[in-house]
């Protein structure tokens, strides 16, 4: 029996009942300073505050970390900073460091250049529950608008805003979120940017696997085993919407590589990857 046949015909207690639900915000970085902290000022406005915000950050320089040090007086919940040095895109060891740190039941994740809604992490928790993996899209912010951007240091964007590309997503409508249901089916726009888990959910699969090194596949691969494990997905639409700020696309070097990997999860309807989070929970 599938693991959400056994979620669904059990009696489980929606997680979004959020009195007594301990969210952690993961924000993965790498040497933008600039965009990290527009983020942080999104979280400073949002409606309902997360538990607490753990900063992944793979190999920034001292200026990252200063930033930090910085804004933990800005902000009422505990905002922790979790480093490691700097050997190229390995993103997915320090997703699984960071959340290793997290002190959360659940997760939110997003990028360190993708400002958040004001109702953003509200939105998550509306269907957070174990059992389900949430994902949202993202709306663009065009290059040209950068110099103003960073200039007005504007968090509060929304579907007129200037500047923006596939406007329809920043129609913020929850009421058509409703209409978006829970599915079986695996998620081909699962996206790290955007996207919540239950902690419990993400060690039984053993995290991000480690042996993404370069840009690319990483959350899509996570999504294939979450899918084999058992796990729903739900869309979040009209919802969720975070504003990410356009920079010049990552080197591509190993994307075939991290392809083959997920088509081999697929495949082999792998659930638990040889080098995940399991390594750091013993620490």
């Amino acid at each position: 029996m599938r693991l959400s046949s056994i979620y669904k015909s059990c009696s489980f207690v929606l997680m979004n009942s959020t009195a007594h639900l301990k969210t952690s915000l993961v924000i993965s970085t790498y040497n933008w300073k600039e965009a990290l902290e527009l983020v942080l000022k999104s979280v400073l406005k949002q409606k309902v505050m997360p538990f607490e915000i753990v900063i992944a950050d793979d190999g920034s320089k001292d200026d990252t970390k200063d930033l930090i040090e910085r804004y933990k007086s800005k902000f009422k919940i505990p905002l922790h900073h979790v480093w490691q040095k700097d050997e190229g895109f390995r993103k997915s060891m320090i997703i699984n460091k960071a959340v290793t740190k997290a002190q959360g039941d659940y997760i939110i994740q997003v990028d360190g250049d993708c400002m958040m809604h004001p109702s953003f992490i509200k939105d998550h928790l509306r269907y957070a529950r174990q059992g389900v993996y949430l994902s949202g899209s993202r709306v663009t912010i065009k290059e040209s608008q950068l110099e103003a951007l960073f200039k007005e240091q504007n968090t509060r964007l929304h579907v007129l805003s200037k500047g923006i590309k596939k406007r329809g997503r920043a129609l913020h409508l929850p009421l058509l979120s409703t209409f978006y249901k829970e599915s079986d089916g695996f998620n081909l726009k699962n996206r790290g940017c955007n996207m919540s888990f239950a902690k419990k959910d993400f060690i039984a699969v053993n995290g991000y696997n480690e042996d993404f090194e370069g840009w690319g596949r990483e959350d899509s691969e996570l999504g294939r085993r979450f899918h084999n494990y058992g796990l729903l997905n739900r869309r979040l639409k009209n919802i969720a919407i975070v504003y990410h700020i356009y920079h010049y696309e990552k080197p591509k070097d190993n994307l075939n590589d991290n392809h083959q990997m997920e088509v081999d999860a697929v495949k082999n309807k792998t659930v638990w990857c040889e080098h995940g989070i399991d390594k750091y929970l013993s620490e």
